[in-house]
């Protein structure tokens, strides 16, 4: 047999092993992986040498924003800049989520992010519908899991963005996911409480005296923990599949291990920002910046994080991108309660978790390789044809140099963003290439591909772990 591109003499890492073989690519299709492939070059076949590197499969982001109208603005990465990023980050399948607004139908809404999505992403791509009235969109979800979106989210806050799920709906939703074979995504945060302490401290004296402190202040870890431990009550209740987004705490790990003890179909996801930042950020000059939505916490969360990343109970890394540039971030005005939330990720996510995680003997190469490509791939439904190097999985890899090492900067990045929360970290795991579907679009570190080459992937049933 001919191939189109030999990657010859790498270490093949995935979720269960580590091997030294060759990579056959034919078409958009791995083809072998084995020994001595390139016995079998042909003139035009492509060989890459791959020698003292790694071979990964493509990284699966399963939370993404790209394009979002958040916070009185838009986040600033669209599917042009956003997976220019996630290519040079070595992630070739992102997930984002079909939000309808107004009076809009799920199908409205997946139909207006697809359109957004096809003639930009470099790529490929699949999304979630989010369930803003249960009401009315409960109904229609059996035919949007047809359609390939098996997944969807419900917020337990976001009541003025008109998104809040109460009790009865995920109680719902849970139920529905067990008898359609689907899944809940759930942001968990007591979305009463928080109003609560936001209000109390939403004055002009307190703002002067904390300014972007007050994020931090008036979101402490009983507001998740709490939200968490009450939707995976409602799992257990309902025999339902749970996935918990961008879990920030401590205590929501340990809520989650002894859920998984006790047989709840329960998944849990965090992001980079959780397990490398902490919420000293928040008394710089430009603290406004780190605002996200659950922010970062304390160090010994982060510990918890890497320690819930190592023994499984925490099993995706996720970025949550949501991009938003200096200009709207200073929309706040010295109100914290204003700032567009969310951090850029995408291209740094990878690196991030292989520099502080795998050099740092906090996780194994399998480790990272389960957590960034294979169980994302698993849960949400892409799993043999994402997530893994095998025979006839599309040819999605990655080629990382374990030595090479890059300085972030803003400036030198794909991403819309005119600021990274790691400018200046010296990080390696950066995509030296990258393969999506058989086709290289990052080449010795930098973007390759093209706009609209991504395509949309419609997903089965979740799978478990």
């Amino acid at each position: 047999m001919t191939y189109d591109t030999i990657v010859r003499g790498g270490t093949v890492v995935a979720a269960d092993s580590v091997k030294k073989a060759d990579v056959a690519i034919k078409g958009e299709k791995i083809a072998a992986v084995g020994q001595k492939l390139s016995r079998a070059k042909r003139d035009g076949t492509t060989i890459i040498d791959a020698a003292g590197k790694y071979v990964i499969p493509g990284g699966v982001d399963a939370h993404v924003h790209l394009e979002l109208p958040f916070c009185g603005t838009i986040s600033s990465d669209d599917w042009s800049t956003g997976t220019r990023a996630a290519a040079r980050g070595g992630v070739t399948t992102v997930i984002d989520f079909a939000i309808p607004f107004g009076d809009q139908t799920l199908e409205d809404a997946f139909n207006a992010w697809a359109a957004k999505a096809k003639s930009k992403a470099c790529v490929d791509y699949s999304f979630h519908v989010a369930i803003t009235n249960w009401q009315r969109q409960g109904p229609e979800l059996p035919k949007l899991i047809e359609m390939g979106c098996p997944s969807f989210k419900q917020f337990m806050i976001y009541e003025s963005e008109g998104w809040q799920s109460d009790d009865r709906a995920l109680f719902l939703g849970l139920e529905l996911s067990r008898k359609c074979g689907a899944m809940v995504m759930v942001h968990a945060e007591s979305s009463r409480v928080l109003d609560e302490l936001i209000a109390r401290h939403h004055t002009t004296e307190l703002m002067e005296k904390y300014g972007a402190r007050l994020h931090p202040m008036t979101r402490p870890n009983f507001i998740e923990a709490e939200a968490i431990q009450r939707a995976v009550m409602w799992a257990q209740a309902t025999g339902g599949c749970l996935y918990i987004v961008h879990m920030s705490t401590g205590e929501g790990a340990d809520i989650v291990r002894a859920a998984q003890a006790r047989g709840a179909r329960v998944y849990a996801e965090t992001c980079p920002q959780y397990l490398v930042l902490d919420d000293s950020v928040f008394a710089r000059p430009d603290g406004n910046l780190y605002a996200s939505c659950p922010q970062v916490k304390k160090k010994k969360d982060s510990r918890r994080l890497w320690q819930g990343l190592k023994r499984g109970e925490v099993c995706v890394i996720s970025t949550d991108t949501c991009t938003f540039t200096r200009e709207q971030k200073a929309m706040w005005n010295g109100d914290w309660t204003r700032i567009p939330m969310g951090l850029p990720g995408l291209e740094t996510s990878l690196p991030i978790v292989y520099t502080r995680g795998v050099l740092a003997k906090k996780l194994s190469m399998r480790q990272f390789v389960a957590r960034c490509c294979t169980n994302p791939a698993k849960i949400m439904g892409l799993y043999p044809r994402k997530g893994g190097i095998t025979k006839g999985a599309d040819a999605d890899l990655v080629i990382i140099d374990p030595k090479k090492r890059l300085k972030v900067d803003h400036a030198t990045l794909e991403t819309n963003a005119d600021w990274s929360p790691y400018q200046g970290w010296s990080l390696a795991g950066f995509a030296e290439h990258t393969f999506c579907r058989g086709r290289r679009i990052v080449e010795n570190y930098k973007f390759a591909g093209e706009n609209g080459y991504g395509r949309f992937v419609p997903r089965g049933k979740p799978g478990r772990l």
